[in-house]
């Protein structure tokens, strides 16, 4: 099967467009006619994901987050992305990203954050022209909680030991926002959309000093988007007959707690 059938699956539901003017979502290595016979999904690559391929013989590795974001001037091996772009181009393996793209749909990154807290009422938070996509997502709790339960929800629902959390809003939550990711951005919609707390990654240290009835919780950028592995094998899945994708042994936080 040729590796752009592959990414036309999933840009059907995620199309490459919707993707910020930053990112680097698409093929960044390896061309869309080439012939692949399996793929290997990861949030990032990797050179343990890369090498998991290699020994496999897989042919394509799909990520959420682009091998490539800034301009490589030269291509020496005098870096880790330098030596993965040469590692990849010897053993003749594609390397494709949805990542912005897949993050400004309404079943997407965000969407599935509200999706494991059983939010309801779930619309795309920052709209785009047309509000049918957009970045993070904004919802309500089917009745209101107090931070201790929406802390422990949280922490239940995104396998979690400990969250960063801005000082505790008085009174019941009942509508957050969420952004898979960096999302600190979004600050000023989610308390326009009413919500009195952002879920979300990323967030600097200024951030939480927060507008009095609002809050902001980080519970990790790898945390936030690693479901989004889940959701783009199950849709690759649902099309391909005979075709092996799997969720790579080696997809791992590249930050480590201790």
């Amino acid at each position: 099967m040729k590796a752009g059938d592959i990414a036309a699956i999933i840009e059907e539901l995620a199309p490459g467009h919707l993707q910020e003017s930053w990112d680097n979502s698409g093929f960044t290595i390896g061309a869309p006619h080439k012939e692949v016979n399996s793929a290997l999904l990861a949030l990032d690559c990797t050179p343990e994901v890369l090498q998991e391929a290699v020994e496999k013989g897989i042919g394509m590795i799909i990520t959420h987050h682009p091998l490539i974001f800034s301009p490589l001037k030269r291509i020496v091996g005098a870096s880790v992305v330098e030596r993965m772009v040469e590692t990849a181009i010897k053993n003749d393996i594609v390397i494709y990203s949805a990542h912005t793209n897949a993050d400004k749909i309404l079943p997407g990154v965000s969407g599935l954050m509200a999706s494991r807290l059983g939010l309801v009422n779930v619309e795309i938070l920052d709209k785009e022209d047309g509000g049918e996509t957009g970045l993070g997502v904004v919802g309500d709790f089917e009745s209101a909680f107090s931070f201790p339960e929406v802390l422990e929800l949280v922490k239940s629902r995104f396998s979690l030991s400990l969250v960063r959390c801005s000082k505790p809003a008085d009174g019941k939550i009942s509508r957050v926002a969420l952004c898979g990711g960096s999302g600190s951005s979004l600050i000023p919609a989610a308390i326009k959309s009413g919500a009195q707390l952002l879920i979300t990654g990323d967030i600097s240290y200024h951030r939480f000093l927060c507008e009095k009835g609002f809050m902001v919780m980080d519970i990790g950028h790898f945390e936030s988007e690693t479901e989004v592995l889940d959701f783009l094998k199950d849709v690759l899945l649902k099309k391909l007959v005979n075709f092996e994708v799997r969720i790579s042994d080696n997809n791992n936080n590249l930050i480590y707690y201790y």
